[in-house]
């Protein structure tokens, strides 16, 4: 396939690969045929939707290379979901009685636009498959290759998705500062939301690399300096039945020995829960664009903190979250490599002219592949039945 110009964009939350997929894809077009014009569409389908764009001249693509050096994404996101034209009129970003995909489609034409490269999560990929679908059957003919980002590790079929290792090891890292609050008062709780609205392999995850740390250090128990303190001793992902007032009784008797509690809460955990209660009681509930509950109205963290501060006894409390830390975070070495095999693959399929997200599909013998747009799905939960989870959870006494 000849291709005169590919667009770019990001699309949702940050996760720590939006930069580096940017960089990587401007890098391989350069190697394959820099004679291929890039444009990046500023704000994800935000820009898309009112043409605004960057245009990825000499300089930009001589400095690719220093993209992946940060986090975040210099192009921008938003979100935006294309067939959800309520919430496009009341931003404006469309007129009443217009169809965004249509717009959108126009606008990709307009600009001359053979290749569309998406970069985001499940959202992102269903608007990606959403707008492929509506160009195939109104016969226009460009390609749009996704790449899968979500530090929640949730796309299905998808068996690694890019940014989510990072994410877990800056949360980890995150946890090894606020942990160290430990100490600071007898009787002490400390809550560790993590990022993780419908998945908890973020939490899990990050809370095995911690624990991987803490296997690491060297400890002095007689100056104070003793593991059983910075220790986790609960964790609690949306996967699994949280039985509070059997696990307060557990986490209880730990605080009466140690003096202090530790917990990794998906922020997730338990919301359908406070949900209920809150629309129980007469109150309104606000959701996004997507239809998804707006958490940091709704506080998991501190809804948990105090229902188990109080059967703890617990004379101090402290809830943090980590989420903006670890997802703005630069690309780690694992996911380097991971999104280099991804962006190559996602530039030889545009060339090829095949349109799918770009992953390591899981039924099909996790093989790097074109994902057709059909089989890409948000929501994927964790499996809390891997052994590595189960080990863990046995090894902090929750199994």
């Amino acid at each position: 396939m000849t291709l005169k110009r590919v667009a770019l964009l990001t699309a949702g939350g940050f996760a720590p690969c939006l930069n580096t997929a940017v960089g990587m894809l401007i890098e391989r077009y350069n190697e394959t045929n820099p004679e291929v014009e890039i444009i990046a569409y500023k704000h994800g389908y935000h820009g898309l939707l009112t043409g605004q764009y960057f245009t990825i001249d000499a300089e930009a693509r001589t400095w690719a290379t220093r993209l992946p050096n940060y986090g975040g994404s210099s192009i921008g996101n938003s979100r935006v979901k294309l067939t959800n034209t309520k919430d496009l009129v009341k931003r404006g970003l469309i007129q009443e009685g217009q169809d965004a995909l249509q717009v959108a489609a126009d606008q990709l034409v307009k600009d001359g636009v053979d290749v569309l490269h998406t970069i985001g999560g499940d959202d992102t990929n269903t608007t990606a498959a959403d707008l492929a679908a509506y160009l195939e059957k109104n016969n226009y003919h460009l390609t749009v290759v996704g790449l899968p980002k979500t530090i929640d590790n949730d796309v299905v079929p998808i068996r690694q998705s890019l940014g989510a290792w990072t994410a877990a090891e800056e949360t980890a890292r995150y946890a090894e500062h606020i942990i160290s609050e430990a100490r600071v008062s007898p009787r002490m709780l400390i809550v560790h939301e993590v990022m993780g609205r419908n998945c908890g392999w973020l939490t899990a995850y990050s809370a095995k690399v911690y624990r991987e740390w803490l296997d690491s250090q060297k400890w002095v128990p007689s100056l104070g300096l003793d593991r059983k303190h910075w220790e986790i001793h609960g964790i609690y992902v949306p996967e699994m039945h949280m039985n509070i007032e059997a696990e307060g009784r557990r986490l209880r008797h730990i605080m009466d020995r140690d003096g202090n509690v530790n917990i990794f809460l998906s922020e997730g955990a338990g919301v359908m829960d406070i949900v209920a209660e809150m629309e129980a009681a007469g109150q309104t509930v606000n959701r996004d664009a997507f239809g998804h509950v707006r958490l940091d109205e709704i506080n998991p963290g501190q809804y948990f903190a105090k229902r188990f501060a109080q059967l703890l006894d617990a004379e101090k409390v402290l809830v943090q979250k980590s989420g903006y830390f670890a997802r703005s975070a630069a690309s780690n070495f694992a996911d380097l490599h991971l999104i280099k095999g991804v962006a190559d693959m996602a530039v030889e399929c545009a060339f090829a002219g095949k349109s799918g997200v770009i992953g390591h599909d899981e039924e099909n013998h996790d093989v790097l592949s074109c994902i057709d747009f059909p089989r890409i799905k948000g929501g994927k939960p964790f499996d809390t039945t891997q052994g590595w989870f189960q080990e863990m959870l046995s090894e902090i006494g929750q199994a």
